[in-house]
């Protein structure tokens, strides 16, 4: 699945990090739990190449709980510090801030004895749809950011002034120009960082279907009634969801469209379950 989505404020958006780049003492990275790989935007490192860097694990209710463990040990191993999150209840929002004076406390000693009291400026970055927007209104307390359920919402920068010496710069979310890997953008389109305007949603959800029934064949059957599914291709799984559904249109087909959709929304809210896609072994 070919998947190419970068439009024009993306590379707004890229150029006026850059700019602003200087003015930043620490990288807050908004990763999806579900997918720290591909939700894991190789500019954003390159960009911020030189900065501390604290990544949070929003979405962690969505997620595979013992997965999301793994991860964190991951990081941890490799030196980066980590937090689980679920911004849209506040779950370790504060514990990320927490950290965040970890890594800025040498800096924030050296001003103290200096008499300066300076804001800590965190640049907040993240692919689209990670949560970025609701992670930074639980820090602000107020709708400082623009929410939404789709990706692209955010569509300029702004600094958002905090009580506690903090401010932080939001920037939309960004993608960039091609997936090499072409799991990565079938991964980032099953969370639906890409839109789905642009996508197959037939196949894309043929390809969920096929991954579900392999690593959580379970909570696929049990969600859908399913029996006997192993060795079952994508589209023989998505058409017996929709029989299951009773999605049947005229000449007895099963309305494949509808079962698809089903399928992604639900995976997307975790009806099905709490699911990983990615797990530390493949990094």
């Amino acid at each position: 699945m070919n998947i190419q989505w970068f439009p024009g404020h993306m590379t707004k958006t890229r150029r006026q990090i850059e700019e602003k780049l200087k003015l930043i003492d620490v990288v807050v990275e908004i990763l999806d739990a579900r997918i720290p790989l591909s939700s894991k935007n190789p500019d954003i490192t390159e960009l911020t190449k030189g900065k501390p860097r604290i990544v949070v694990l929003n979405k962690s209710d969505l997620a595979d709980e013992v997965i999301t463990k793994k991860w964190v040990e991951y990081y941890k191993n490799a030196g980066i510090m980590c937090c689980v999150a679920d911004s849209e209840k506040g779950k370790g929002v504060a514990e990320s801030i927490n950290l965040v004076k970890q890594v800025m406390a040498e800096k924030i000693a050296k001003d103290s004895d200096k008499g300066m009291n300076r804001a800590i400026k965190i640049l907040v970055a993240g692919v689209p749809n990670a949560g970025k927007s609701s992670y930074i209104n639980r820090l602000a307390g107020r709708a400082s950011a623009t929410v939404g359920d789709r990706p692209g919402v955010t569509r300029g920068q702004q600094w958002i002034r905090l009580k506690n010496g903090i401010e932080l710069l939001d920037t939309p979310g960004i993608l960039w120009p091609k997936f090499e890997d072409e799991r990565v953008g079938e991964h980032l389109a099953f969370t639906g960082a890409v839109k789905d305007e642009i996508m197959d949603i037939e196949l894309l959800a043929c390809k969920l279907a096929e991954l579900l029934n392999e690593n959580y064949r379970e909570l696929l059957c049990a969600r859908y009634k399913l029996e006997n599914t192993d060795g079952m291709q994508g589209y023989e799984l998505v058409e017996y969801i929709g029989k299951k559904r009773g999605f049947v249109i005229s000449g007895g087909e099963i309305d494949f469209l509808r079962a698809s959709n089903i399928l992604l929304d639900e995976f997307r809210s975790a009806k099905i379950g709490r699911i990983s896609i990615e797990t530390p072994e493949e990094a």
